[in-house]
């Protein structure tokens, strides 16, 4: 899948999008052990929304990674799906770097960042969005999209981190900027830090008017637009 082949899809060109909200909120993970999966995404320090039993052969547990707005439910006789059997969950980062650390920190059994071979779609590793060719490391242009690194939970469902620091168009409302968690923010402002340090070395000289340069920045980068030289 090539960045023109996503831009060729760019939603906001067709006129055929739906008008009403549906908001993704859900998604049923099987386990074979509620309480070790309840203890894994408590300690990688999700947020807990519900632990409910309703008699013997019935109980959901739900958690929420932090900055989501979908959560995960697993629990007993919820899906039919085998143990396991959920793959390709994607869990978006603005710093893949810090974001793995953190899981490494909590205890978590994670790749390391890798990023596809170019032009190389099949192999031998496991599948993720661009190929099946895992090379070690970020993507050497540090582009949005393009980093990676996975993990597991104790039954073998398999996550992915996935960096994005910068969205296409047509994937966030142009009209609105926003950040899912102070930590996302942070992200944001080092970037915009270090364009702007660029900026001066262009011009040589301090510019006063930093905080509008910032924010005008940030609000490009989010909605993938231009961004200020």
């Amino acid at each position: 899948m090539s960045t023109r082949a996503v831009r060729a899809n760019d939603p906001t060109s067709d006129a055929g999008v739906g008008r009403v909200d549906m908001k993704f909120e859900v998604v049923v993970i099987p386990v074979s052990d509620v309480d070790r999966a309840k203890e894994f995404y408590g300690r990688l320090g999700w947020r807990l929304d519900a632990d409910y039993e309703g008699g013997k052969d019935f109980r959901v547990v739900q958690y929420t990674p932090p900055g989501s707005g979908c959560s995960i439910i697993f629990g007993k006789n919820v899906t039919p799906a085998a143990p396991g059997s959920a793959q390709g969950l994607y869990l978006i980062v603005s710093d893949i770097q810090a974001d793995r650390k953190e899981l490494l920190d909590r205890g978590a059994e994670i790749s390391e960042v890798f990023h596809a071979a170019a032009g190389e779609y099949a192999g031998t590793d496991e599948p993720y969005l661009f190929g099946r060719k895992r090379v070690s490391g970020a993507d050497a242009e540090h582009r949005s999209y393009r980093s990676f690194a996975s993990f597991r939970d104790p039954d073998g469902n398999g996550w992915l981190l996935q960096e994005i620091t910068a969205r296409l168009p047509g994937r966030i409302d142009p009209a609105t900027t926003a950040f899912a968690s102070a930590k996302d923010l942070a992200s944001a402002l080092r970037r915009a830090a270090a364009a702007h340090g660029k900026h001066e070395a262009q011009t040589g000289q301090a510019d006063p008017d930093w905080p509008d340069w910032y924010a005008e920045y940030m609000v490009r980068e989010q909605a993938g637009k231009e961004l200020p030289k």
